[in-house]
């Protein structure tokens, strides 16, 4: 028989102190913060890249899966001097080169872009709360 752990939905369980363990937030802080400047910044940079990334990347993977419906003939062309190799496996794998080539521009962007600002408000909340 299932028995409950001791957490229920009334009595979340303590999440680890990240930077000053003392630091308490008061929530009228962040949304004091989401009406910055530099918050919304970091909203603009985040969307700018992510909004067309995703688009791009789902017209990508749902043209491949509609050529594997509609497009057969294209698709089972095969690839030169690879005999049991054609088209359609080679965009396959292509999915996975996009997927990975995403997540490497994305680590990339956060790095440079993203993070250094997202530091900047986090230690402007941490500090107020001190």
């Amino acid at each position: 028989m299932f028995t409950p752990s001791h957490h229920t939905p009334s009595d979340p369980p303590e999440l680890p102190a990240t930077g000053s363990a003392s630091a308490q937030i008061p929530p009228e802080a962040f949304v004091e913060m989401a009406e910055t400047a530099q918050f919304k910044e970091l909203q603009r940079r985040f969307r700018t890249f992510a909004f067309p990334m995703t688009a791009a990347f789902l017209i990508w993977y749902f043209a491949y899966v509609l050529m594997s419906v509609y497009a057969r003939d294209f698709m089972s062309t095969p690839l030169p001097g690879m005999q049991y190799f054609n088209l359609g496996h080679g965009l396959g794998l292509l999915q996975f080169v996009t997927t990975f080539a995403i997540t490497w521009l994305y680590l990339r962007q956060a790095r440079t872009r993203l993070d250094p600002i997202a530091q900047q408000i986090r230690e402007q909340l941490e500090g107020g709360a001190r």
